[in-house]
This record gives structure tokens, C-alpha cells and sequence, in this order.
């Protein structure tokens, strides 16, 4: 879990960095389409890194941890892996471990 934080934190920094970039581009759309290009790449990057370690990436910065039974589930910017879900729930039926 540790690298898994670790690797999301370093990514949304990024984009965010990216996303700042683009919007002070605004009047450029050339630089604001290559912009947008880096971003994808980003993004990128961080689902290969997720799958890369086995996980499943659900959305942006979400991914799931297949335990078996189920999937423990954890979003940016949760502090720690907390909640647990079946797997026909998904992220809406979530409920916290105890």
C-alpha cells in the first residue's frame, strides 16, 4: 500500500502541475493540445504502474485490490487501505474494515 500512495502522489502532483500549465496556456491552443497530451501520459503511466502490481485500476486515482472474496478498495487521497466491497457493489457499496 505504501508504494501504491506513493506512486498515485507523485502522479496527481503531476497532472495537477499539468493541468496548471494548460489552463495558463488557454490562449495557446496548440501548447494547451500538447499540454493535454502530457496528461494523458501521465495518467497513463500511473494505470500501468496500478496493474503493474497486480491491481485494478476503477477510475481516476481509485483501485481495487482483489482479495478473493471481494476488493478492498481505496481512492486518492485515503490515508490507508479502509474500506471493503463485493464484487458486484463497486465503489458505491463500499463499507468500512473494522
Amino acid at each position: 500500500m505504501p508504494d501504491v500512495r506513493l506512486r498515485t502522489e507523485k502522479a496527481v502532483s503531476e497532472v495537477e502541475s499539468l493541468l496548471a500549465r494548460r489552463d495558463s496556456e488557454a490562449s495557446n491552443p496548440s501548447a494547451a493540445q500538447e499540454i493535454q497530451s502530457e496528461i494523458r501520459r501521465a495518467v497513463g503511466d500511473w494505470v500501468r504502474a496500478m496493474e503493474a502490481m497486480g491491481l485494478e485500476v476503477k477510475g481516476l486515482w481509485l483501485v481495487d485490490f482483489d482479495c478473493g472474496t471481494g476488493c478492498y478498495c481505496w481512492r486518492w487521497p485515503e490515508p490507508k487501505l479502509e474500506y471493503f466491497h463485493d464484487r458486484d457493489a463497486g465503489f458505491d457499496g463500499r463499507i468500512r474494515i473494522q
